[in-house]
């Protein structure tokens, strides 16, 4: 049985990708930085890895009718590759590092959203297939590494004007198909314990809960706050992903 102090913070974890299933998605690349306060960054993605596939399927269930299936065909086979790439770089990667990328990546996003030309001055426009193909391959990839896919998929997709649920629903179906992409590879690098099994049987309530409550919160917040929310989410994870590969870098 954990130490009430690791199931604490893995059960705040787990509620986190939780609500991330439920159409908040950059609240889920918070738990892995969460849970590396006790254990290591690599055992703290393949702990929540089956925690993500649980609260999978309970996200498709509720945004089975709101997805955008030109992004997924897109997306998807970009995220593959992407996959592919991180398993095979795995050995000669350090998280910190993808972590770095994906914070000036996400910083650089949100500056442009924040500082740039108006919305009203913004054409929105569905993405192209080229753009798509690539940001899936980095989301897939930083993804595969530290389950930080989430802000390459929001620079790609939030230009594009969806509406939230259609977001929130085009997100919860992309991470699923990525999380069950994810699984062999993971299996072959770290294969699972018993005592692995068990503890990530002890978080699914808490993903459970999350999840519904992810649902609730976006159906129930107005668009300009959902986004603002999503945006203010991205800025704040990001510049910590940067300082912790700033650190690691001089470390």
């Amino acid at each position: 049985m954990p130490d009430p102090q690791f199931l604490f913070i893995a059960s705040l974890a787990a509620l986190l990708v939780g609500l991330s299933k439920g159409g908040l998605p950059s609240t889920g690349i918070l738990a892995v930085p969460i849970l590396s306060l006790l254990i290591s960054p690599v055992k703290a993605a393949a702990l929540l890895l089956p925690i993500y596939i649980v609260s999978d399927v309970v996200g498709i269930w509720l945004y089975r009718r709101d997805f955008s299936a030109r992004n997924l065909k897109i997306l998807i086979p970009g995220a593959l590759v992407g996959i592919f790439i991180g398993w095979c770089l795995a050995a000669y990667l350090s998280d910190r590092m993808v972590g770095l990328m994906v914070g000036l990546l996400g910083v650089g996003f949100c500056l442009n959203v924040w500082f740039g030309p108006q919305p009203h001055l913004r054409e929105v426009r569905p993405g192209s297939v080229p753009k798509g193909l690539f940001w899936g391959a980095l989301s897939g990839f930083t993804s595969f590494v530290s389950h930080a896919g989430s802000p390459p998929y929001q620079i790609y997709v939030l230009p594009q004007g969806l509406s939230k649920a259609v977001f929130a629903g085009t997100s919860t179906i992309l991470f699923a198909v990525i999380n069950l992409a994810k699984l062999p590879p993971y299996m072959q690098l770290r294969p699972y314990s018993m005592a692995d099994l068990s503890t990530a049987a002890l978080l699914v309530p808490a993903a459970l809960i999350g999840t519904v409550l992810g649902a609730w919160l976006t159906k129930r917040l107005a668009d300009r706050w959902f986004f603002r929310l999503i945006q203010g989410t991205l800025f704040l994870i990001s510049c910590k992903l940067i300082f912790e590969g700033l650190r690691s870098l001089l470390a």
